[in-house]
Order: structure tokens, then C-alpha cells, then sequence
């Protein structure tokens, strides 16, 4: 089956001689049709360069991007099949709602009556049938968010790009946006390609994750491969809270060169059968858990073990200073390839 996106050892470099950056360095992807996908990094990581590149917005230096089994690489953005909804909505703020979802429509010289039908229809779908006649300042952020995206979805692209459209809502609007982006995509069928910095946002709505890191992927997976087998000690540390050990502390506790050990899957329990033990230097509330962070016994140089426990009734959280003992299934353990 013919891929959705395929990126073919692309490559971006911006600059000239020594002031060379280069942005993207010889990745190779390739994305389902109809999959949610989402590439995940730190700022300057070259994940929005990769979506630019997919979009037309910037050319690659090297390598092909193929929409389909079409190759779009030195094409303008308008003759791609793809859409963009971009993170501070780019919306005209003196046409109507209506004639912002339709501008795409009415450049292409679709009948006034016939976009104005579409437009309707795109806003009913992102539950805003009764706004067209507004300007966007009488929107909301997350009701211009939708906005955007009707007018993307309005000319029917094969890839839909969004380039960290929630960054700007706050958390519990974010939150209803993330689930309610995932149910549109599921009914559309459309592919989806989601830049964002937030794990959180890329877990809980991927159905598969590319991480980037220096203008490379570290890693492909589903959210549950990145989040428990992460391939690198970059991935481990990027993705969720994670404890990478490495030399001594990891052979003593883990028996291997370089391991990670995700917080919640050590508990506080008896001395007997403790794989460690100290004293906690450290407690952060976070509601539905509380983190310690355990300094080892016996080691001062040796790094903080964090550990997650359950916030529940009758649960006595250690305070700082109490000696804990922690225990953990040697199962939970993962190794790591690389060491630091």
C-alpha cells in the first residue's frame, strides 16, 4: 500500500560555510493513509522544518517528499494535496467566519451559494453551526482553533498538517481540543501529521510517534513502544519522567551498563526484598500522585531515584528526610543502547 507521506533521506540545511544549520539531517519516514501521526521534539529539533517541507513552505536541500505516490518535493504549496493549520490560526479578522472557512473556495471560483453550503457544513462538523456571521475577535481561542480547522478541512486534503494548533489554549480547553481533534480525524479517515512539544498531547492522541532530536529521528513507535522501550537515552528523558542510571548506580541496581526505570513502577515497601534504600531529599504534590526523590543510601554522588506514588485515602506520603525502602519488578527495568 502507498504511503500517505514519504520523506526519502531529506535533508535541510539553512545557511552558508561555517554559520551552517542544519535542520533536518537524512531522515526517512514514511506515514499511513489515514493514520494520526505526530512528530515529537524541543524547539529547534527540525520537527517544523520537516512539516514545512511536507507543507512546501520550505524546500529540502537533499532527498525527495512524496505525497501519495506523487513527488511534491519542488512543488509550491498550493499544488499539493495537503492543508496547514498553523498555531495562531492565521485568520483574516475582517471577513465573516463563513467567508474564512470558504476563502479556499472562493479563490478556486466555486459559486458563492455552493462554499457558503460547504462552509456551513465544515462548521456544523466542528461544532459551530450557529457562528458564521461572526467576526473571529468575537470567537474564543478554542472556538477559533475550530475555525481554522474547517477551513483546512474544507477542500478535502489528503494530509492535514498542524503545526502545534494548541499551543496557545489554555490546559482544560487543551485538553477537550485533543479529544476532540482525534474524533474528527477517526470520522474524516484524513491523515493527520501533529508537530508538538507536549508528550502529553502526542501520547494520548498518536496512533503512531516520530521523535525528533538534533534534525533526526531517534525513534518510531506507537506511544506505548516510545514511552516503554524508548531506543535512547534522549527518547527515555524526553518522553515522561523517567530515571536513566548509568555506570556504577545502573550495574548495581539494574545490573546493566545503562537502563531506565519509569517512576511509576517503584513502590515503598518493607526493608526485606528492597532492591534500594535512602532517605527521601525531595516532595513534589502533583494530585493524583506525589513524587519523592530518594537520595541512596551510602552514595552522595549517586543520582536522585524519583519514585511515584498514588495519591489515595489512608496512603501515608514519606517526608523529606524519612528513610524509604524501594521496590520494584525486574521487568520494569529497561535497557538502554547508548550510555552517556
Amino acid at each position: 500500500m502507498t504511503a500517505a507521506v514519504s520523506l526519502e533521506q531529506v535533508s535541510c540545511v539553512f545557511g552558508q560555510g561555517g554559520a551552517e544549520v542544519r535542520a533536518v539531517d537524512g531522515v526517512d519516514l514514511e506515514i499511513a493513509a489515514g493514520e494520526f501521526f505526530t512528530l515529537l521534539g524541543p524547539s529547534g529539533s527540525g520537527k517544523t522544518t520537516c512539516l514545512r517541507m511536507i507543507g512546501g513552505f520550505t524546500l529540502p536541500t537533499a532527498g525527495r517528499v512524496l505525497i501519495g505516490d506523487q513527488d511534491v518535493t519542488l512543488q509550491p504549496p498550493y499544488a499539493r494535496p495537503v492543508n496547514t493549520v498553523f498555531q495562531d490560526y492565521a485568520l483574516f479578522p475582517h471577513m465573516s467566519i463563513r467567508d474564512n472557512v470558504a476563502y479556499a473556495l472562493m479563490v478556486r471560483g466555486v459559486s458563492r451559494a455552493e462554499r457558503e453550503r460547504r462552509a456551513e457544513e465544515l462548521l456544523a462538523l466542528v461544532q459551530l453551526p450557529t457562528v458564521g456571521g461572526r467576526r473571529p475577535a468575537q470567537l474564543s481561542g478554542g472556538q477559533r482553533q475550530r475555525v481554522a480547522l474547517a477551513r483546512a478541512l474544507i477542500s478535502q486534503p489528503q494530509v492535514l498538517l498542524l503545526d502545534e494548533p494548541l499551543g496557545a489554549l489554555d490546559l482544560k480547553l487543551r485538553e477537550q481540543m485533543q479529544t476532540e481533534l482525534k474524533a474528527l480525524q477517526r470520522q474524516l479517515g484524513i491523515t493527520f501529521l501533529f508537530i508538538t512539544h507536549d508528550q502529553h498531547e502526542a501520547l494520548s492522541m498518536s496512533d503512531r510517534i516520530g521523535v525528533f532530536n538534533l534534525g533526526r529521528l531517534e525513534q518510531v513507535g506507537t506511544p506505548q513502544d516510545v514511552y516503554n522501550t524508548p531506543r535512547t537515552r534522549f527518547v527515555a528523558q524526553f518522553v515522561g519522567a523517567a530515571n536513566v542510571l548509568d555506570g556504577e548506580a545502573a550495574r548495581m541496581l539494574t545490573g546493566q551498563r545503562s537502563a531506565m526505570l519509569r517512576p511509576e513502577r517503584i513502590r515503598t515497601g518493607p526493608a526485606a526484598g528492597a532492591r534500594a534504600r535512602g532517605p527521601v531529599a525531595e516532595v513534589q504534590y502533583f494530585g493524583a500522585f506525589t513524587r519523592i526523590k530518594v537520595r541512596l543510601a551510602g552514595d552522595a554522588g549517586a543520582p536522585l531515584l524519583q519514585a511515584d506514588l498514588p495519591d489515595a485515602p489512608g496512603l501515608a506520603t514519606p517526608g523529606v528526610g524519612d528513610t524509604v525502602h524501594l521496590h520494584w519488578d525486574e521487568r520494569a527495568v529497561h535497557a538502554l543502547a547508548e550510555a552517556a
